[in-house]
């Protein structure tokens, strides 16, 4: 008889720092992707050739609670009050905001009486659409730059970090919301506790909450490693986000599943009590395959960071190649899970000899750490490379359309998540 095979638990090693939920001490390792600086801190001429800061990017999985985290080693300020993402400059997101507006305002009866709040609501990417609707709604976004561009186009923005205190004023001021939203930013607070704290304070009685998150299951099965940075505290799975929400008074009763940044969850969740309606089928489905997935010990963790590793070698092994045959590789896109990439992997100037994006705000910057530069998108036709790594990956489809013209003199894409994919 064959000996049972030993599970591979996540590595321990004692961390400094204690859950952010719920205080217990950190000591399994999730992955460690070693030294890297802040994703968003682009670098300026002048600033090439000054000292960058590197903090640890360890994210460490809770033995008690099993959420997977991040440590803080930056303050949600220095992130956030100057911020280089602007949503409204990606196609499919400003179409899944349109979609999502129409939906939720039919679902929930949304008219000129009601009231929306979205947190994080970075440039009105999608309040314009409720605004439209003529359905009053307040935007809070702590980054002044990026909000000054919802308030030109008339989109009221408190410019403000949220939590508990944002919360309970607001709330002394009359404002309560029927529909609390907010897209990402879930995984980007620190005070996880605080944050769900000011959501039940701030909901009306009868009120909805919608949140986007991507979800951990996907994270692990699509092998996403890039998406760990330090503006993303924590990676959530819908048990520990259900955990997270009892704690303060809210109930979660739906879940859809979307396709947005590699695999997110919309949640749904109200006030707790005995009108919460009973969880949908959706919601059991996936409590389902978070079961499945072990994702309710530390079982379902191990094996990742191995995972990880191989995709570096094979992406190193496949540039190195490209290198030596005498072809130019440049990157498109700038996002803050491509420098996560290219640091974690060591990649530079000599194998990635520039990238493009449409954000002006970083053209004739460079990428932290990497010190790559970063050109408008007409770079791409004034130097024809033959390969173009794709660092939003989870926007490839949108690309590689986008990019069709590139086929003229031969060029192709590299795809570097879920495995290494080159496509002619």
């Amino acid at each position: 008889m064959t000996a049972p095979t030993a599970v591979q638990l996540p590595e321990t090693r004692a961390s400094t720092g204690d859950c952010r939920f719920c205080g217990a001490s950190l000591e399994h390792v999730f992955v460690d992707l070693g030294m890297s600086p802040p994703c968003e801190s682009y670098i300026e001429r002048a600033q090439l050739n000054q000292m960058e800061p590197f903090y640890p990017l360890c994210a460490y999985v809770c033995g008690r609670c099993l959420l997977v985290q991040l440590q803080e080693y930056i303050s949600p300020g220095a992130i956030f009050s100057h911020y280089a993402y602007f949503s409204s400059y990606s196609t499919s997101w400003l179409q899944h905001a349109e979609r999502y507006v129409a939906m939720i305002s039919q679902r929930l009866g949304l008219g000129p009486s009601s009231q929306v709040v979205e947190i994080a609501s970075n440039d009105g990417y999608l309040l314009q659409y409720f605004c439209r609707a003529g359905i009053p709604c307040l935007g809070i976004e702590p980054a002044a730059n990026v909000a000054q561009v919802a308030q030109e186009h008339g989109i009221p923005t408190v410019v403000e970090f949220f939590g508990r205190e944002l919360a309970a004023r607001l709330r002394e001021k009359g404002l309560q919301a029927d529909l609390l939203l907010g897209n990402n930013v879930l995984a980007h607070v620190p005070d996880i506790n605080s944050f769900v704290a000011g959501l039940q304070l701030l909901l009306a009685p009868g009120g909805v909450i919608t949140m986007e998150f991507p979800h951990l299951a996907r994270l692990i099965e699509g092998n996403q490693f890039d998406t760990i940075y330090h503006e993303h505290f924590s990676y959530l799975s819908l048990g520990v986000v259900e955990r997270i929400f009892a704690r303060h008074g809210l109930a979660l009763f739906d879940v859809e599943e979307l396709p947005t940044h590699g695999g997110s969850l919309r949640i749904y969740a109200c006030h707790a009590g005995p009108a919460v309606p009973a969880a949908s089928a959706q919601m059991q489905a996936v409590r389902a395959e978070e079961a499945a997935m072990r994702l309710d010990s530390l079982e379902g963790y191990a094996g990742f960071a191995e995972r990880v590793h191989e995709t570096k070698f094979q992406l190193l092994e496949c540039l190195i190649d490209l290198r030596r045959q005498g072809k130019v590789v440049a990157g498109y896109g700038a996002p803050g899970k491509g420098n996560t990439l290219l640091n974690y992997c060591g990649i530079r100037g000599d194998l990635l000899a520039y990238t493009v994006d449409r954000n002006p705000f970083k053209h004739g910057k460079y990428l932290p750490g990497t010190h790559i530069p970063i050109y408008p998108p007409e770079r791409i036709a004034a130097t024809k490379p033959d390969y173009l790594l794709i660092l939003p990956w989870n926007l490839r489809d949108e690309i590689i359309a986008q990019l069709d013209y590139v086929r003229d003199w031969g060029a192709g894409f590299i795809v570097p998540i879920p495995r290494v994919e080159l496509i002619p």
